[in-house]
């Protein structure tokens, strides 16, 4: 099973589109919010069966999180806003472990994260539309079957040309914490 997860569209699917042209047998699309409605005009202009939650700029003023079975086991989806992503990727981790997941997928920080904590795998596609890392826009690409689970990060300039370079990173942690959470 081949996934593409995206996070933070906010109304922008010219880079999500040419990603996808490129993309082979994708099964499933996970969209982890902000901007639910365009998970809804990409599962219906792809004709891929796609998953979403809603995100802070939804409206979501409570916790959206479902879960989706692979064959590797299941991925929680949520887009963090409420669940600790940017501050806390041990509330994640904890949310995973709860309902038996091998994965959580996030988004909320326009960041891509892909790590494994203790089993659980953390994975933030970033954002295609609106990235905060320097680049100019992230995916992430995950693999499952019965005898493996694996993810990537995917850069736009990777697949759709460019110059190769990632651009300056502005700030740090903190810098992230004080301008990117509203929940200060």
């Amino acid at each position: 099973m081949k996934i593409l997860v995206l996070s933070d569209t906010h109304g922008d699917l010219r880079k999500v589109f040419q990603i996808y042209e490129k993309l082979n047998n994708i099964d499933l699309i996970l969209h982890c919010g902000d901007h639910q409605k365009d998970a809804d005009t990409l599962e219906k202009a792809l004709g891929t069966p796609t998953v979403s939650v809603k995100g802070n700029c939804d409206g979501a003023q409570t916790a959206d999180r479902k879960t989706v079975q692979t064959p590797a086991g299941k991925i929680l989806l949520t887009h963090g806003h409420l669940d600790g992503a940017g501050c806390d990727p041990l509330r994640l981790k904890y949310l995973a472990e709860e309902n038996q997941c091998i994965a959580v997928c996030f988004g909320h920080t326009h960041v891509p994260v892909c790590e494994k904590e203790d089993g659980i795998y953390l994975i933030n596609p970033g954002s295609l539309s609106r990235p905060r890392d320097g680049s100019n826009g992230s995916y992430a690409v995950i693999h499952s079957n019965e005898q493996e689970f694996y993810a990537n990060i995917v850069f736009y300039d990777t697949v759709c040309g460019g110059n190769g370079k990632k651009g300056k990173t502005q700030g740090g942690f903190l810098r992230g914490l004080l301008n990117y959470s509203d929940r200060f």
